[in-house]
């Protein structure tokens, strides 16, 4: 729990030298617009995360971290809420999001 709070502290900050680990992240980062499983479409635009293979995940989040993706017109949103993740962090979220479909 204490790792979890100062990760958290830290990524507020802009800090990323921790990992966190993928629930934290959509907890802190994702849950807002796509659902703590990740099974919203973000303002009823995007496409449900979780319905996605782990390969298109980490496709388009390395893409929305390089600032060159756009979809649906989210972009700028995305661009600020996965540019502090490290590729490791992308890598365990591609992995870990098709996980939660229920």
């Amino acid at each position: 729990m204490k790792k979890t709070l100062l990760v958290i502290a830290l990524t507020t900050l802009g800090i990323t030298a921790l990992s966190a680990d993928p629930a934290t992240i959509i907890k802190t980062k994702c849950q807002a617009c796509h659902g703590p499983n990740m099974e919203k479409s973000a303002l009823g635009k995007s496409k449900i995360v979780n319905t996605l293979d782990s390969a298109k995940i980490k496709e388009d989040l390395m893409g929305y971290k390089s600032g060159k993706l756009n979809q649906y017109g989210l972009g700028a949103t995305m661009w600020g809420q996965i540019k502090p993740l490290s590729e490791k962090d992308i890598d365990e979220l591609a992995k870990y999001i098709p996980t939660l479909k229920k």
